[in-house]
């Protein structure tokens, strides 16, 4: 006997699946992976591993034993999540800590809430901030990157970009006074920049955007948007003081901005299903993400931008919810 599965609207055939479109999103990271292990060498591998290990054995740990569902380890989620949060954290941070990472990630931001798809934050991003509200000076002691091809040396860490600037304008210094401090911006684009495991090569995460585009994973409006918001917001501010406040190529290459505009404000389930949605979303993401670098406590504002933007989501989908088929135009259909 033959039994049919009825579920909701709408009924669209297609080859895309969990599985499918995750593992697209792991392979656009590799470029990323990589150039942070080239930087970082094996801290870096040993942060990657761990982190994936460890969102793996959590969701299946409260699948078995607390939720007692149907178990999701093998769609690639709790994979792609590890690795998220690896490329959020410097490669020395403690193992225990990116342990405690994980947990927050699995556990908190998406079990609890009911798995994959349930979720209103971005996993990967309230580990982050959950990491650096508890362990500031672990979260924001920054590795010098330093090519494997140079051979082993003792670790050294420094400030990123981002935080020279801002400890510099603190300390009543102008931009043209940290010139020489700076990186240039063939080594931001290139990938030889103090910061986190995946914010020293703007390069691999541009190449990993392309492939997920290409391969219609993510659509261009939410990194367009974002990035078009930080240069055009970022701009005016430089324009009106160059001395006093960065330019927007320095703004888009540096700290987490290309990652989040890529990776993490567009993941699926924590961001708009509409494409005038996500242009707000992006916009809103950009414009805080200026707002905390100009003038917050943090150096850096892309994963509170996200995170805060996350939580407007379901309003910006009901705002721009798409007419239903057959509703003559301007007419508003409730139940």
């Amino acid at each position: 006997m033959n039994h049919l599965k009825v579920s909701g609207s709408p009924h669209i055939q297609g080859d895309e699946s969990t599985k499918k479109i995750m593992y697209g999103v792991f392979i656009a990271m590799l470029p990323a992976v990589l150039v942070s292990i080239y930087f970082f060498g094996i801290d870096a591998i040993r942060v990657v591993i761990t982190a994936v290990i460890a969102c793996i054995f959590f969701e299946w740990t409260i699948q078995k034993y607390l939720i007692k569902g149907h178990e999701t380890i093998t769609d690639g989620s709790a994979l792609v999540t590890g690795i998220l949060l690896a490329l959020n954290l410097p490669s020395n941070l403690p193992t225990w800590m990116v342990i405690v990472g994980a947990l927050v990630a699995i556990g908190m931001a998406k079990m609890s809430f009911g798995g994959l798809g349930k979720n209103i934050f971005n996993p990967a991003l309230v580990a982050r901030v959950f990491l650096l509200v508890s362990f500031p000076v672990e979260m924001t002691s920054w590795p010098i990157p330093k090519p494997i091809t140079e051979g082993l040396a003792d670790v050294t860490t420094g400030p990123t970009p981002l935080a020279i600037v801002k400890e510099g304008l603190d300390g009543n210094k102008t931009i043209s006074d940290m010139s020489s401090e700076l990186p240039s911006y063939s080594q931001e684009f290139l990938g030889n920049m103090g910061g986190s495991l995946g914010e020293v090569s703007a390069l691999a995460l541009i190449l990993g955007g392309f492939y997920m585009i290409w391969k219609k994973i993510i659509t261009w409006h939410i990194p367009v948007s974002i990035l078009l918001t930080v240069s055009i917001f970022s701009g005016i501010f430089w324009g009106l003081d160059p001395e006093h406040y960065a330019d927007p190529l320095f703004h888009v290459l540096t700290g987490g901005m290309l990652l989040g505009a890529i990776y993490m404000a567009t993941d699926m389930v924590t961001s708009p299903m509409t494409k005038g949605g996500q242009l707000i979303f992006g916009f809103g993401v950009g414009l805080l993400t200026i707002l905390i670098r100009i003038w917050g406590a943090y150096p850096e504002g892309v994963s509170f931008a996200i995170l805060i933007m996350n939580a407007t989501v379901p309003l910006i989908n009901r705002g721009f919810k798409p007419r239903r088929f057959g509703a003559k135009p301007g007419v508003v259909l409730t139940k």
